[in-house]
């Protein structure tokens, strides 16, 4: 409880540390690339590519960079030829599996009522 109510009171600091997670979780493709590595990790772009529909490989190898950066994918680069270049989860990137699930189940839940409160605010 006194953890709740310390996160709670400081979501409105500018450095509050919870607010890391929220810009994780804001970029769509992030929450999604992370949602699939945690299915079958570790995995080739060309095999993430196939199995995410709707994204280029642009916005998937940025994104891929992205969570690298973050310290939440690990790329490995094997000495082939031709070169050979995978992505697993990291321990923190496994741990966000959580939450991405619990946004999953909330969606699975919601949906239809947001996208009813879409469609009345677009016939305006």
């Amino acid at each position: 409880m006194g953890e709740q109510q310390e996160l709670a009171g400081d979501v409105f600091a500018a450095d509050c540390r919870a607010r890391i997670a929220f810009e994780v979780l804001a970029n769509r493709w992030d929450s999604v690339v992370v949602f699939v590595l945690g299915e079958g990790g570790p995995m080739r772009p060309r095999a993430l590519l196939e199995r995410i529909g709707g994204i280029s490989p642009k916005v998937l190898n940025d994104a891929l960079r992205r969570l690298e950066y973050n310290g939440l994918v690990e790329r490995r680069r094997y000495a082939q030829a031709p070169p050979r270049v995978d992505y697993t989860l990291t321990e923190a990137g496994t741990a966000l599996l959580v939450p991405i699930r619990a946004m999953g189940s909330w969606a699975a839940r919601h949906a239809d009522t947001v996208l009813a409160s879409q469609d009345r605010f677009s016939t305006r």
